[in-house]
């Protein structure tokens, strides 16, 4: 079968351009692990007690890994889930033996330049192509580097970062459709490709275009650009609604808890969202064509969807969303909340004011 991405350069190109993290000694880094795990469990209580989900499947501890560790592990959960797709798609279109060597190894190369840059910028990640529920993943060197230059408190930006992370946990453990359903438009969108062999270039060509941006800040391409069938588009609008979601209620989860637990949440919220919206014209470029803006998008539109919802029928009321696949809200509902009360509760009454 044809190797579309050489997964072992990949790795070993994340590897070797990955930024070195934050100085620390031996018994700082041990203290930063010790305190991820603590107030990892801390977290999944505070959680649990204000959104009212409870994980329905047992998940392994998490992670605290390094840059290289966390590259590592996304290169070999995307390895999981493109093989076998790539296989079934490109079925008896094989390329000739030296394309398939040179084209796969680019790839590699270009992969692993991607996720070096990647690995510098996440703080943590619910991984779930590589088991099953998922793990996850705190990246301590990054979250010292943050928490150093917002001159946080190192209790208060860990615990800030693990609510944000933890509820991603939670929605895939206490939703057990949730990572099926995921995995499942992600195959979706590739099935919905019209042919292998121009399925395989369109892939080579979108990660090349990642590449070649990180080289290049003056380029003006767009990963986009790969997508172009209506029934991928389609496909599409349903993950950009279910990742909008969960981005905005992790949100509205650390907004939520944190000023109860957390003494300093206003001033690191602050900082963090400076953050955020800084960068140089490099920085930027990046971020736009990995989907980075993107992102910061949906933690602000599903933080608003999020909040109207709970504000119109309670958490219990919003928690009605993670029932099936037939109640997450469409694209059109996340700017229209109440579209998406009509649909689910049928007719609400007004909400009382006070006074």
């Amino acid at each position: 079968m044809a190797q579309f991405v050489d997964w072992d350069l990949a790795t070993a190109t994340a590897g070797a351009l990955g930024k070195s993290g934050p100085r620390v000694s031996y018994a700082e880094a041990t203290e930063v692990v010790a305190d991820l795990r603590r107030l990892t469990d801390e977290a999944a209580g505070h959680v649990a007690d204000y959104t009212g989900l409870t994980s329905q499947v047992a998940h392994p501890p998490v992670r605290v890994v390094d840059r290289r560790d966390w590259a590592a592990t996304n290169i070999a959960g995307l390895r999981e889930v493109i093989t076998p797709l790539v296989g079934r798609l490109a079925q008896d279109k094989q390329p000739g033996a030296l394309t398939e060597a040179v084209g796969s190894r680019i790839t590699g190369v270009q992969a692993g330049t991607v996720l070096a840059y990647l690995s510098g910028r996440v703080l943590g990640q619910y991984e779930v192509f590589s088991a099953d529920p998922g793990q996850l993943l705190l990246v301590a060197p990054n979250i010292v580097e943050v928490e150093r230059k917002l001159g946080a408190d190192p209790r208060d930006f860990r615990l800030w970062v693990c609510l944000h992370e933890v509820t991603h946990r939670t929605q895939f453990t206490a939703v057990p459709w949730m990572r099926a359903y995921f995995l499942g438009e992600v195959q979706a969108f590739v099935d919905a490709a019209q042919g292998g062999e121009h399925l395989l270039d369109r892939l080579r060509r979108g990660v090349g275009t990642l590449a070649d941006v990180v080289r290049n800040p003056e380029s003006r391409a767009s990963v986009l650009d790969v997508v172009q069938t209506p029934a991928q588009r389609a496909v599409l609008d349903r993950l950009t609604a279910l990742m909008t979601l969960l981005e905005g209620h992790a949100e509205f989860v650390m907004d939520g808890v944190g000023p109860q637990v957390i003494p300093s949440v206003e001033r690191i919220r602050a900082g963090f969202n400076r953050r955020r919206e800084a960068g140089n014209p490099v920085e930027k470029t990046i971020r736009r064509l990995i989907g980075i803006d993107v992102k910061m998008r949906q933690y602000a539109e599903g933080r608003k969807f999020v909040h109207a919802v709970v504000d119109r029928v309670g958490m219990a009321g919003f928690n009605r969303v993670f029932e099936s696949p037939l109640t997450l809200p469409r694209l059109t509902e996340l700017s229209e909340p109440d579209a998406w009360v009509a649909r689910v509760h049928g007719p609400v009454g007004p909400v009382p004011t006070a006074g």
